[in-house]
């Protein structure tokens, strides 16, 4: 594997940010929550974890997160992490921009993704999704912040593999 550490902090934001759907946000708009057979929904059970910063951590956590998984698991490179982190920024960018301009994703959205799990809430996630100019900052902080987190953890990575020389 390229970088565990990374993949590892990346499966970590992934946790914290299911977190933020299973305590602080109503089970019937969530998708892999109201779509499960089981009650995992959390909400007005427990107290509110993230409060108002909950509203666009999901945004920051995700980006952050998947930049970490592949970066983690692909990259070696400088160049290739920057390519990552644009890749993963833009995709995140254009689902909330999907949802400020609702017809032209609902337009290519395929039929046969009504019978795929995941896939088949796209549709819904585009009608019933609302945008913010909050997310858009976030993914771009989520951006900055996995970025400086790869940069950290290659130069830790890099002490590590030098002082096993020396054993």
């Amino acid at each position: 594997m390229g970088n565990r550490l990374q993949v590892l902090i990346g499966i970590a934001a992934l946790l914290v940010g299911s977190l933020v759907y299973l305590v602080d946000r109503p089970p019937n708009e969530t998708y892999f929550v109201y779509s499960t057979s089981i009650r995992v929904s959390l909400y007005n059970i427990v107290p509110n974890l993230f409060g108002p910063i909950g509203k666009s951590l999901p945004a920051f956590l995700h980006v952050f997160s998947f930049i970490l998984i592949t970066a983690g698991l692909i990259s070696r490179w400088k160049r290739g992490c920057l390519i990552i982190c644009l890749c993963w920024f833009l995709v995140d960018c254009a689902f909330e921009l999907g949802q400020k301009f609702k017809e032209l994703p609902l337009k290519i959205i395929p039929d046969w993704f009504a019978g795929i799990p995941f896939l088949e809430n796209s549709e819904n996630y585009f009608l019933r999704g609302i945008f913010d100019v909050l997310d858009l900052g976030a993914i771009a902080f989520g951006t900055v912040a996995a970025y400086l987190v790869i940069l950290i953890s290659r130069k830790r990575r890099k002490c590590y593999e030098k002082k096993e020389q020396w054993v």
